[in-house]
């Protein structure tokens, strides 16, 4: 059974840093992209940046040049450096993996709080 566990998510201040991680367990086939999304109540989920397992990336615009994806490919785990953080930034963060280009999976969320 595959499974994705993310953490590394909590409360910090504007301007702080968090680093989320995302390991996939259970996979048999090749995890092609993994992402990030986030989404806060009343919005729809939305993609703050992905990573093939080529190591092509991209971004939301909202969080260019303040967060970094990064994967290894050795662990089956993906990364999130986030820096400068944001209040506007504040959201449950999800996990994303596609599998075998065609399978869809997704972690339990991680709550990001970022105070003013």
């Amino acid at each position: 059974q595959v499974q994705l566990v993310e953490s590394g998510g909590g409360l910090v201040q504007a301007g702080g840093s968090l680093r989320l991680s995302c390991t996939v367990s259970g996979s048999t086939v090749t995890i092609n992209a993994m992402n990030w999304y986030r989404q806060v109540p009343g919005k729809s989920r939305e993609l703050v940046a992905g990573i093939t397992n080529g190591g092509k990336t991209n971004y939301a615009d909202s969080v260019k040049g303040r967060f970094t994806i990064s994967r290894d490919n050795a662990k089956n785990t993906a990364y999130l450096q986030m820096n400068s953080l944001k209040p506007e930034d504040t959201a449950v963060y999800y996990c994303h993996a596609i599998m075998g280009s065609v399978w869809n999976y997704w972690g339990q969320g991680t709550q990001v709080t970022v105070s003013s």
